[in-house]
């Protein structure tokens, strides 16, 4: 049997607006600049600014102030400026909307080698057979970041085979591979960092004949002892003296264990281009919003005046009532984006003064100094959502006289010392650092010793909870940071 009810609840929705300046305020510095050409290509109404004299700026004001000072109203009588769309008065202080003095400078990357091309370059110079060339080409394609190969000599013929019915003998295959490890850098195209080691050692100049044989011998019939630094184990396996051992082993560790970092510019660079400058100037912080680059956007003064005569104009036939309908939500699209990236700034500064306010000792004094510090701490502070701080602190920077540091950095939970006072997990990681950079490399401190000194400094922490720090500054445990002196 059918019933009919009624029930009243609330709901909470996001207006297109608040949708808007969410995704806006989640953009770093690099991908805002990218949204407001996407913009500037999709709304024909938004415009970049460009570089006017100070006379025409005055008459295009005075023009304007004439435009607009007459209300416009559309067919359902809903009554709105044109002042809410145009470049006014209001926002003229700040830096979205740029005076013509100011210079923007945007220049051009050279363009970069990546490790492919080189290696590419180098096989072209061996004038091999078609599809010998074609699997070295598959080879040099399937290294990682590091330059190893992690794929199987077998897996890459048979896809060559399957794909393009080139069918190469796995001799040949090999024999290509190892003449790949020798290009540069010595030792690309290794399958682990073993047999990387071995290519350096046996085909490196300038290395002593009977350290370069020491060093093959002990990589090849020791190398598990050698991960591991079994040191004491090795001089009795392999009848050696104590500056032999160290001698041997300090070529080895001199080797390159990653060839493909570092000497070729990758294809995927990362660049890191900071959102906020803080600058020291006599004894005071200056904060700025680093925006200087971003395109300027306002209302095109063009499409203002077809809007305003097609307002104006008595009877319209359908096609200028859809012209008006068009411009109409344009206008509002561009007023609603002004008005977010206006927000978003204003947001984003009220943020990283707060944070800059609790973290003024940071500043001063450096990482030692960091305070513990959580996102509610700063919502509670500027009246903010949670969600809103996390949003700005994600994947934005900050470069200081201390460097460049992501926001999430000055955010850390804090342990308790003897004297009450809260100290954050970042200066506890520095403070390990500092113990392990001074420890006797021949002896060094177990994570028990470790926690056993930190307590004694008055911060109480866990064996385990330094063991976690440990490895988040991605530092061995002490059996593989034995070193010989």
């Amino acid at each position: 049997m059918l019933s009919l009810s009624q029930r009243l609840s609330q709901q909470q929705k996001l207006s297109p607006q608040q949708i808007q300046y969410q995704k806006l305020l989640q953009l770093n510095t690099l991908a805002l600049e990218q949204r407001i050409k996407t913009e500037l290509e999709l709304n024909p109404i938004l415009e970049e600014e460009m570089e006017l004299s100070q006379e025409t700026d005055d008459k295009e004001k005075d023009k304007d102030e004439d435009s607009v000072s007459d209300e416009i109203k559309d067919p359902d009588n809903e009554e709105f400026s044109l002042e809410d769309y145009m470049n006014d008065d209001d926002y003229d202080h700040e830096k979205i909307y740029r005076g013509s003095d100011e210079e923007q400078y945007h220049p051009l990357a050279p363009v970069r080698e990546t490790l492919s091309d080189h290696l590419v370059e180098q096989l072209n110079m061996l004038n091999l057979d078609e599809n010998i060339f074609r699997l070295g080409e598959e080879i040099i394609g399937n290294l990682d970041d590091g330059g190893y190969l992690k794929r199987s000599l077998e897996e890459i013929l048979n896809e060559l085979e399957l794909f393009d019915h080139i069918k190469i003998d796995a001799i040949e295959a090999e024999n290509l591979l190892k003449r790949i490890q020798l290009f540069d850098p010595l030792g690309i195209a290794c399958r682990n960092l073993q047999e990387c080691l071995l290519v350096q050692i046996r085909n490196g100049k300038d290395i002593d004949e009977y350290y370069k044989y020491i060093a093959e011998k002990m990589l090849v019939e020791f190398y598990d002892d050698f991960t591991k630094r079994r040191f004491d184990m090795l001089k009795l396996k392999m009848n050696l003296t104590d500056e032999t051992l160290r001698e041997t082993v300090n070529l080895i560790q001199s080797m390159n264990p990653k060839p493909g970092e570092g000497n070729i510019d990758s294809a995927q660079m990362n660049q890191i281009s900071p959102d906020f400058i803080i600058e020291k100037v006599d004894n005071d912080y200056v904060i700025t919003l680093n925006d200087r680059s971003m395109p300027s956007v306002t209302i095109s003064r063009q499409y203002l005046e077809m809007f305003e005569s097609n307002r104006r104009r008595g009877k319209k036939s359908s096609r200028e009532k859809e012209t008006y309908k068009f411009l109409r939500e344009k206008f509002e699209s561009a007023k609603w984006f002004i008005a977010c990236i206006q927000q978003r700034r204003d947001t984003l500064m009220k943020i990283m003064q707060a944070i800059f306010t609790r973290q003024y000792e940071f500043f001063e004094k450096g990482p030692k100094a960091l305070r513990p510090m959580i996102y509610k701490d700063i919502a509670q502070e500027i009246n903010m959502d949670i969600s809103t701080i996390s949003r700005v602190v994600n994947g934005k920077y900050v470069q200081s006289p201390q460097g460049i540091h992501e926001l999430k950095y000055f955010f850390s939970e804090g342990l308790a010392t003897d004297n009450g006072e809260e100290v954050s997990n970042k200066h506890i990681k520095e403070r390990l650092k500092e113990i392990m950079d001074k420890e006797d490399k021949r002896k060094p401190f177990s994570d028990d010793k470790l926690a056993e000194l930190l307590n004694d400094e008055g911060i109480h922490i866990a064996r385990r909870t330094v063991a976690k720090y440990r490895e988040q500054l991605r530092l061995p445990v002490a059996r593989l940071r034995k070193e010989l002196q």
